[in-house]
C-alpha cells in the first residue's frame, strides 16, 4: 500500500499586529503543535491546509506526498515552491507519512491522537459502525475498535501504547472472556486506515509527544 502524508497539530487561525491603523497583513499563521505555537508564513500555512482539502481521497488512502504537491502546482494559484515546503514541513513535524498497512510503532510511538468533533453512535440500521461529526451532522462512519481509540486513544503515552492496552485481553480472560483476537499491530492497522479521513474531516487530530 502507499504511503499516506497528513497534517499534525491543530490551526490556531492567523495572528494580526497590534497596529493603527489596522494591518490586514497577518503577521503569521499559528499551528497548535505538542506544547508550542508555530508560526507559519502564509504560504506555508496554505500548503499545510492543503493536506486536508481532499477528503474523499483520504478515505481511499490516495493522498501521499506526490499527489499533495501536485494539487499545491496545478491549484487556481499554483504554489512552484511546494516540493520544498512539503519537505520543510515534514521535517518540522507539521506533515507525517506513514504505511497505512506497514511498520506503524515508529510514528504511533511519536504521536498521540485526539479526539475532534462529536461522538454521534451508531445506528438501528449499521450497528457494527460509530458516526463521528460536527453539528449533528456525520462524517466518518468506523468500528468499535477505531472509534475506541479515537475516544481514549489520549488517556494514554502514546497512540503506540493506547492500541497495545485495547489489545491486551487478560483482564477480559481472567474474568471468563474468550481471547480476543487482536494485537496491538492489528489495532493500529485498523486505526492506520481511518486515520487520513477522520484528520481530513476535522474529527481528529495527531500531536506529536511533548519532549522531557
Amino acid at each position: 500500500m502507499p504511503t499516506v502524508i497528513v497534517p499534525v497539530g491543530l490551526s490556531m487561525g492567523p495572528r494580526y499586529r497590534y497596529v493603527r491603523p489596522p494591518d490586514p497583513t497577518p503577521e503569521c499563521y499559528e499551528i497548535h503543535l505538542g506544547d508550542d505555537l508555530v508560526e507559519l508564513t502564509e504560504t506555508e500555512a496554505a500548503v499545510w491546509a492543503a493536506a486536508f482539502v481532499d477528503a474523499e481521497r483520504h478515505a481511499k488512502l490516495a493522498v501521499n506526498r506526490k499527489s499533495l504537491i501536485q494539487l499545491l502546482q496545478t491549484a487556481p494559484r499554483p504554489e512552484p515552491r511546494a516540493a520544498d515546503i512539503v519537505e520543510d514541513l515534514l521535517a518540522r513535524g507539521l506533515l507525517v507519512e506513514f504505511d497505512p498497512e506497514g511498520n506503524l510503532e515508529p510514528v504511533f510511538r511519536h504521536h498521540k491522537l485526539l479526539p475532534l468533533g462529536e461522538g454521534l453512535g451508531s445506528t438501528p440500521e449499521e450497528p457494527h459502525l460509530h458516526r463521528i461529526g460536527h453539528s449533528g451532522q456525520p462524517k466518518v462512519a468506523v468500528s468499535n475498535t477505531v472509534y475506541m481509540q479515537w475516544s481514549f486513544a489520549y488517556l494514554h503515552a502514546n497512540l503506540w501504547d493506547a492500541c497495545a492496552f485495547y489489545a491486551d485481553d487478560s483482564e477480559h480472560v481472567a474474568d471468563g472472556g474468550d481471547a480476543l483476537d487482536l494485537t496491538p499491530e492489528s489495532v493500529a492497522r485498523e486505526v492506520a486506515l481511518n486515520l487520513p479521513m477522520a484528520i481530513a474531516t476535522g474529527c481528529a487530530l495527531l500531536d506529536p509527544l511533548v519532549p522531557q
